[in-house]
């Protein structure tokens, strides 16, 4: 999946981006607990432990949310 794709997935739960440095991108819900840190360039693949890991992070199931 892509970085791209991850940060969509995100969008679409609700989260939003707070903060950016360099191509680390940390990213807020109004009711789920802490921020979940998405890096890389948009068009990178994510390698599945770092994808499992935000999903994870995010309260995420499946494939999509």
């Amino acid at each position: 999946m892509k970085v791209r794709e991850v940060i969509r997935m995100l969008q679409d739960d609700g989260w939003t981006l707070v903060v950016t440095r360099g191509s680390h991108r940390q990213f807020k819900h109004p009711t789920k607990p802490g921020r979940v840190t998405v890096s890389g360039q948009l068009g990178d693949d994510m390698p599945k432990g770092t994808l499992a890991s935000v999903r994870r992070q995010a309260g995420l199931k499946g494939d999509r949310p």
